[in-house]
């Protein structure tokens, strides 16, 4: 083999060798290129997923905060319908109290009521033995029905006539007065107790209002302001 064909046999060993070496870069090449791309949609789906989630952080957030301002205008709300129901209902009590200071002023009903609210009190006290008491303005108008109402009370207990004590040293407040309207006050009615103290019947006009009103506030917040949702 002459000089001229070992130089073309190099020539082409050169050439068949950097063929391959480009071969071999372009696939290189074309790996990272695809690694590089892979790489970078991984790290931009991260990022899309983070901002995500700090945009559902800061959603929540915001939802908590407005769950949370309007619970506390609703309970705002409420606190205010309460208010107001508790308003009327003291008003209308305030004015039932005030009719309850015309009962006396009919004699004769007064009287029948009087006689009623004891013979209720010896129904429920049902004692041999009793202390009466009543305002200092009402304690004729008491000793003129005191037979009748333990005659009363006997005939439908069926038991003798109890013995029934006047206290003529305590007496229930009086009517309030427009210079005292904020002192102790009674409308009328009796308070009834066993000898010993140990029994107290309280049968005055403002403790049946008050019983009355216990009973009957639901009904009264009902019919002045409608029901409450819970």
């Amino acid at each position: 083999m002459n000089d001229a064909d070992v130089s073309k046999q190099i020539q082409q060993m050169v050439q068949f060798i950097r063929q391959e070496a480009e071969e071999k870069a372009n696939e290189i090449s074309v790996s990272a290129e695809e690694e590089f791309n892979i790489e970078k949609l991984q790290l931009v789906e991260a990022e899309k997923k983070k901002v995500r989630q700090e945009y559902e952080r800061k959603t929540k957030q915001v939802e908590v905060r407005k769950k949370i301002e309007y619970s506390m205008q609703l309970n705002a709300s409420r606190i205010k319908l309460l208010q107001a129901q508790d308003d009327a209902v003291n008003a209308m009590k305030d004015a039932a109290s005030k009719e309850l200071l015309r009962v006396s002023d009919d004699k004769n009903a007064y009287k029948a009521l009087l006689k009623g609210l004891i013979v209720q009190s010896l129904l429920r006290l049902k004692e041999p033995a009793i202390l009466l008491r009543c305002r200092e303005m009402d304690t004729a108008l008491v000793k003129s029905i005191l037979e009748d109402a333990k005659k009363e009370y006997a005939e439908k207990a069926k038991v003798k006539a109890p013995s029934i004590t006047i206290d003529n040293h305590v007496h229930l407040p009086p009517s309030p007065s427009g210079t005292d309207s904020h002192g102790p006050s009674c409308s009328g009615g009796v308070v009834l107790a066993s000898k010993d103290g140990k029994i107290v019947c309280e049968n005055t006009l403002n403790a049946r209002l008050d019983v009355v009103f216990r009973q009957k506030l639901p009904e009264i917040r009902e019919l002045l302001c409608g029901k409450v949702n819970a």
